[in-house]
């Protein structure tokens, strides 16, 4: 009995060095496998944020972005409207998106916490972009994308695109026409917001400041008419009836439109943080020029 344990002993340690031998084979290929994988950056992306969709659209290599919002397809707050209709469309529900297999999800900080924290917990990752406050901002959220997506080269590329026209558009200006932001509500906005810096690279000055009303606040009607802006900027009229947005068909600004000068709000280019607030901003110095003129 002796030799025929013994025997079974040896068989075993040799069964067992076996083993590890084909285990140390097997991890030797998957990290040859997945090495030069995870040196590419992520190869399936979800966005569950109207801004981390366009930031991604612009910056993803072809087919590493699998899925955006679904407000990424309303044209009246996506710039990106047209590009967004050939990825697939999430709602931002945990299970929705667990269930598309993503290696990385981008959402920003307001995304509903709940799935934020619902995906950590089944091991995905999230990362999470800020609101964009300034053009500085903005150019970070470029950058920020860039590295989640490793795609540093072209993230760096449209930052200098970004800051070389934004330094051209921010050309100094003899007269500063007196603006107010004016949304539902009378919602209005100060300098510390992207809307309000988008307001002062194109020329303006910010006429809240005269009125004593705290930025993020709403500005009475009788305010507004006191402080007389040259130049009223309001949001855009969503369909149906809408409460909030019934002060906007005042006749105290609908007054202060015909006499001096007013703008629709073009709201997708104004929302997020990307190189589209320059459009906003080309815009705006048009109607700045044209003030300009008439006044002359």
């Amino acid at each position: 009995m002796a030799p025929l344990a013994a025997r079974s002993s040896q068989g075993f340690v040799r069964a067992s060095r076996i083993i590890r031998r084909a285990a140390r084979a097997f991890w030797v290929c998957a990290a040859l496998v997945s090495g030069p994988a995870i040196a590419q950056g992520p190869e399936r992306v979800i966005s569950m944020n109207l801004c981390t969709d366009q930031l991604a659209m612009l910056l993803a290599e072809p087919g590493q972005l699998y899925s955006v919002s679904h407000i990424a397809l309303d044209a009246r707050s996506s710039a990106m409207a047209k590009e967004a209709a050939g990825y697939t469309i999430n709602h931002g529900l945990a299970e929705e998106i667990y269930l598309m297999r993503p290696d990385l999800v981008v959402a920003g900080t307001y995304s509903s916490p709940a799935t934020v924290a619902m995906l950590r917990r089944l091991g995905i990752p999230v990362v999470l972009f800020d609101a964009a406050n300034s053009m500085t901002d903005v150019s970070q959220r470029i950058e920020q994308m860039g590295t989640v997506l490793h795609r540093d080269d072209a993230a760096r590329a449209m930052r200098a695109d970004f800051e070389t026209r934004l330094a051209a558009l921010a050309a100094e200006v003899a007269h500063n026409p007196r603006a107010v932001l004016y949304y539902a509500n009378g919602y209005t906005l100060g300098d510390n917001s992207l809307a309000g810096q988008i307001l002062l690279t194109a020329g303006f000055a910010n006429a809240l400041h005269e009125t004593g009303f705290a930025p993020g606040s709403n500005l009475p009607l009788e305010v507004l008419a006191v402080t007389d802006p040259d130049f009223l900027i309001t949001s855009q009229s969503y369909p149906g009836a809408s409460r909030s947005e019934a002060i906007l068909s005042h006749p105290v600004v609908q007054n202060i439109r015909k006499k001096r000068a007013g703008a629709t709000m073009t709201d997708h280019d104004w929302i997020c943080g990307t190189p589209y607030v320059l459009r906003a901003v080309e815009n705006l110095v048009a109607a700045r020029e044209t003030l300009t003129e008439t006044e002359e």
